[in-house]
């Protein structure tokens, strides 16, 4: 089965919840941002599903609204928390 590889860099509280700044995930072929994120709560199951309930995604440094977006080999996927302000 082919894969692909992805980097995912977290920052703030969800970098905080995985305990790392970002890691390498392998996934099959024609994944999709959703897939990632399932990954992302079975590799972290303390602390990031409760974080990846309110975060924002950014692949390849474009905002994610439909987590269905296919993802590409080599793509980087930023978990970014919600931010205060105003």
């Amino acid at each position: 089965m082919a894969t692909l590889t992805i980097v995912v860099r977290y920052f703030a509280a969800a970098r905080a919840a995985a305990g790392v700044e970002e890691e390498k995930l392998q996934l099959p072929s024609g994944a999709s941002v959703a897939d990632a994120v399932a990954e992302l709560r079975r590799l972290h199951p303390a602390g990031l599903p409760r974080i990846l309930d309110a975060v924002s995604y950014l692949l390849d440094g474009i905002a994610v609204r439909d987590l269905a977006r296919p993802l590409r080999d080599g793509a980087e996927l930023d978990v970014l928390p919600p931010f205060a302000g105003g």
